[in-house]
């Protein structure tokens, strides 16, 4: 058999179901390969949206996602989604087409020495020059993805050796390691949160899914214990809850930070700590914290990296929680204060007020409407931006949603994850929230959508900036501009030429619930246009960071 069909092979049986891509000359083997394979074959119209819907699909599973692009302008396209795997902590395998054998080092056409380019953002690049070693390196490449801090791990494929003739061997699959959790760790952590007056938990990535939201949910009642979800982990403890403490992002309000840091405890479960997290590392403080830091989480690199940290677990955190909400503990007066108050903080925070802006419709109007109007389990996907801080501050999302959003910040995820998350799981509304900036980015991934039968909701806020960078340039250098104006095309123009649904909100929409409803019932992909206001998101930035 061919060294390609030994890569299909291996897809197939770690459970791969369909790959992304943008075609190229250097991996035509594998994708002969991959003809009536059984294996979804998504053509993707850029090689970052095909990248960006491998991170979406992994942060949505849980498992390994794949994606595969040609050498050269292909894997360097493919570079801004290695960078979001990296930092979002994402099992994403990357197929590269390299340069023959035996023209490597020669500088050819299209070579670039992957190793030096991936290398400070993977987990492992691996070149295959040899096709017998792929029996080895596939089942490698996907325990490492998985293993400890997950991330992504890089294939180089010449495209020679993809015609390599090797013997059929029945493919390889490691089992995941397992990370031991010793229940005699459990009463230390119970001594130092029954001698504490005002603990918080601070929940993070590593608990997405449905047993690590469960589990937190049963060890935040058994323990009495007020819950801070990390940056664009937002869902996985409900937000309606009395015990909520709210969601540790960028622009967190004063009051907020306040409650926070009266805090004695800080036990921090499925999370690196890293700077968004931490609030800038000021919750807990580098790098002595003011209070005491319980840190578990299954690989030891984060832990004690930052922060001096009085206990630190390498540990399962599903592990932990759940063998600690095992019995309910009666509070002292003090705790339950501590709990209403930090809650009551929050709570007043999540109250949305409506800008009368002349310039444009608040932005968050429409994600008042969608909050109330979405389907309850929608999948939310945002794009970077300041457009997402409405969705964070008034969505009260709950486990049964499942939030795709970058940690690592990166323009153009909106519309090519809410094309994953649609094709992924089908049965739910994958709604997108992007801005004028992010969508023509990768915003023809629309076309994909409409190519396999995804039925996307993208929702565009359009004020004619690059909002957040303004942002930030209006209070560096105020009254300067430059470098952040748009301009942009007809957005209900350039939904329709793709055969989506488009529906337009501008200021004095007098029904603004009925055309959210109408897009949401659209079939198929479809667009709702906001002709946002400038003046209303200075002033919610402004007033809430």
């Amino acid at each position: 058999m061919r060294a390609a069909d030994t890569i299909v092979q291996s897809l197939k049986a770690h459970g791969v179901k369909r790959v992304y891509c943008v075609p190229g000359e250097s991996y035509l083997t594998l994708l002969d390969s991959l003809h009536a394979s059984g294996i979804e074959v998504i053509v993707c119209r850029h090689e970052g949206g095909a990248g960006f819907m491998a991170c979406s699909e992994a942060k949505l599973t849980g498992e390994p996602a794949v994606f595969m692009v040609s050498r050269g302008p292909g894997a360097t396209n493919a570079s801004i989604a290695i960078h979001m795997a990296d930092q979002d902590a994402l099992p994403v395998i990357l197929l590269v087409g390299q340069v023959a054998r035996e023209e490597r080092t020669r500088g050819v056409f299209q070579e670039v020495d992957y190793q030096s380019f991936f290398g400070s953002m993977t987990k492992a690049v691996y070149e295959v020059t040899d096709g017998r070693k792929l029996h080895e390196l596939l089942p490698r490449s996907f325990r490492l993805a998985q293993a400890g801090v997950p991330g992504p791990v890089v294939l180089s494929l010449p495209e020679d050796m993809l015609d390599d003739a090797v013997e059929a061997k029945e493919p390889v699959v490691f089992p995941r390691a397992q990370v031991s959790t010793n229940p005699a760790d459990f009463a230390r952590i119970q001594a130092l949160i029954d001698a504490s007056e005002r603990p918080v938990l601070v929940a993070g990535g590593a608990l997405r899914g449905a047993a690590g939201k469960a589990a937190l949910n049963r060890f935040a009642e058994a323990q009495r214990i007020p819950v801070a979800v990390t940056w664009k982990n937002q869902e996985i403890f409900d937000n309606a809850s009395p015990l909520y403490a709210g969601h540790l992002g960028f622009g967190a309000l004063a009051a907020h930070r306040n409650a926070l840091a009266e805090a004695d405890l800080i036990v921090a479960i499925g999370t690196r700590l890293g700077d968004v997290a931490s609030l800038g590392y000021t919750f807990p403080e580098t790098p002595a914290p003011k209070q005491t830091l319980v840190h578990v989480y299954p690989d030891s690199k984060p832990i004690g990296h930052v922060f001096r940290t009085d206990l630190g677990l390498i540990a399962d955190p599903v592990a932990v929680l759940s063998g600690m909400a095992q019995t309910a503990r009666v509070v002292s007066a003090t705790r339950e204060g501590w709990i209403s108050r930090i809650n009551g903080v929050v709570k007043g925070l999540q109250v949305f007020s409506p800008v009368d802006a002349p310039d444009g419709m608040d932005f968050g109007v429409v994600v008042d409407a969608l909050s109330r109007l979405a389907p309850k389990d929608a999948i939310i996907v945002t794009d970077a931006g300041n457009i997402s801080t409405w969705v964070h501050r008034h969505w009260k999302m709950t486990p049964e949603n499942t939030l795709i959003g970058g940690i690592v910040g990166a323009m153009g995820l909106g519309v090519p994850g809410a094309v994953a998350s649609s094709l992924v799981q089908p049965k739910r509304t994958a709604l997108c929230f992007v801005g004028d900036g992010g969508v023509l980015m990768t915003g023809q991934e629309i076309a994909t959508a409409m190519a396999y039968g995804a039925a996307p909701k993208i929702v565009i806020s359009n004020n004619g900036i690059y909002g957040t960078i303004r942002a930030h340039q209006e209070r560096e250098f105020p009254g300067r501009v430059s470098g952040t104006n748009l301009s942009n095309p007809d957005f209900d123009d350039w939904a329709s030429s793709f055969g989506a649904a488009s529906f337009t909100i501008a200021r004095g929409e007098n029904d603004v619930d009925g055309t959210v409803a109408a897009f949401l019932a659209a079939p198929g992909p479809a667009v709702l246009h906001v002709k946002s206001s400038r003046i209303a998101l200075s002033s919610n930035v402004q007033l809430k960071s």
